[in-house]
């Protein structure tokens, strides 16, 4: 039986550059075109000339993290979504030294265009329940 080394995660999205540049923001990512291509514009320019579709990735530059696929898809997002990412900034942190880093990271985020929706903290773990700029849900762990 073969192993999987590798995973990429896909996201239907409105606006696929928008949406991967949002996310290199919040992670440290890197949009990185498709081979032969000096960007994805001129990539979607060649294989959508209609304009009705398009394509956006980005990519941990240390190679550690997973690759971030945008693809615009006609239908807009209706309901919660069933997978998710955790974005973990309170790693190894506990009480409120955990809800301070998620408390900075979130305002941090807020600033590029997520949406804070509610704190989950039981005075040891915490959690905040956000969304990006197209309203999918992530959380910050």
């Amino acid at each position: 039986m073969a192993v999987i080394r590798q995973v990429q995660i896909t996201f239907d999205c409105a606006e696929p550059e928008q949406l991967a540049r949002f996310w290199c923001e919040v992670l440290g990512y890197a949009v990185v075109p498709p081979t032969g291509f000096a960007s994805w514009e001129e990539f979607n320019r060649g294989r959508f000339p209609e304009g009705d579709g398009a394509w956006c990735a980005c990519s941990d530059p240390t190679g550690a993290g997973p690759r971030l696929f945008f693809q615009r898809v006609p239908e807009g997002k209706t309901v919660k979504n069933r997978v998710h990412l955790d974005v973990r900034v309170g790693t190894g942190m506990t009480g409120e030294e955990r809800l301070a880093a998620l408390e900075a990271e979130c305002t941090r985020l807020v600033a590029l265009g997520a949406v804070r929706q509610r704190l989950l903290y039981d005075g040891t773990d915490s959690c905040i329940v956000m969304q990006d700029i197209e309203g999918n849900e992530f959380c910050l762990d």
